[in-house]
């Protein structure tokens, strides 16, 4: 992607000033929050290798397949709680919305998900999945 096209996590700003730094590791997530954007964003554009090294050791996945069937769309944050700057744990609530370029089906993935910061890094823990 393009340092100068629309961030996938629809904060407003081109990709190379908001997301593109945290998954290239020339910046660090700052926040629950926009760790929670840089993973969409990484979802968005196949980055794998961001998704896994942003997850915690202790719940990441031993393998992580993503579906190319999947096209993300929409990044919407509900609720933040918080995960901010000064604090070590936080939680995010987010909708984001796909789209099956090929089908055609669409659908929307909610999730709260549980955020650490250890050594000065935001890591990903979990989520509860909203039906």
């Amino acid at each position: 992607m393009a340092d100068d096209a629309r961030c996938p996590c629809l904060s407003g700003l081109p990709f190379g000033e908001c997301c593109a730094p945290v998954l290239r590791g020339t910046r660090v997530a700052a926040t629950a929050e926009a760790l929670m954007r840089s993973r969409y964003s990484a979802f968005a554009v196949g980055d794998v290798a961001w998704l896994r090294a942003s997850w915690h050791p202790g719940t990441r996945p031993a393998t992580l397949d993503l579906d190319d069937d999947v096209a993300w769309r929409r990044l919407d944050i509900l609720a933040v709680h918080a995960g901010g700057p000064f604090d070590d744990a936080g939680e995010v609530e987010f909708a984001a919305s796909w789209r099956n370029p090929v089908t055609g089906e669409r659908g929307r993935l909610h999730e709260r998900s549980r955020f650490v910061r250890e050594n000065g890094r935001w890591l990903y823990v979990d989520g509860d999945v909203a039906t």
